[in-house]
């Protein structure tokens, strides 16, 4: 079964957009298998954020990022990596579509609420970043047969 990593960032968990943000999910119909609040530290920004290192903007995400606690996710789901980034919206709320998350609630691109994985490979990695083995949770959901065929 596929597996994502998404992350609610500073700006969702001070705005009180945590419950909204998974209720999202959950209506989709995937499964939540891994959850957590984190006090984020400089070291895991540094490696979450790795593949900006060389950016102008680096420090900044580095900076935002454990300035206040995120949410650690990780869902399961057929197409759960696509699906997710549908759900989550273009990384500038400017140009996301109402209904998603960003298109609802985000503000400018620099706060813009989550953070997903974008694609199976980054999901992957991020997963193994953020959580042990033991941290995550196989579960069978007793509405799964109504939600996949």
């Amino acid at each position: 079964m596929e597996r994502t990593f998404l992350m609610i960032k500073p700006d969702g968990v001070q705005r009180n957009l945590v419950g909204e943000i998974i209720g999202r999910f959950e209506a989709k119909g995937f499964t939540l298998v891994g959850l957590k609040l984190v006090q984020v530290s400089r070291e895991l920004a540094e490696k979450h954020y790795a593949v900006h290192k060389e950016r102008p903007f680096f420090p900044s995400l580095v900076e935002f990022i454990t300035s206040s606690p995120v949410v650690a996710m990780v869902w399961e789901g057929d197409g759960v990596v696509a699906s997710a980034r549908k759900i989550i919206g273009a990384t500038n709320p400017l140009s996301a579509e109402p209904g998603t998350i960003r298109g609802d609630f985000g503000i400018n691109v620099g706060r813009n609420l989550i953070h997903g994985s974008d694609a199976l490979e980054t999901a992957q990695t991020e997963v193994r970043l953020w959580f042990t083995d033991e941290e995550l949770v196989s579960w069978e959901p007793v509405a799964k047969p109504w939600v996949i065929e």
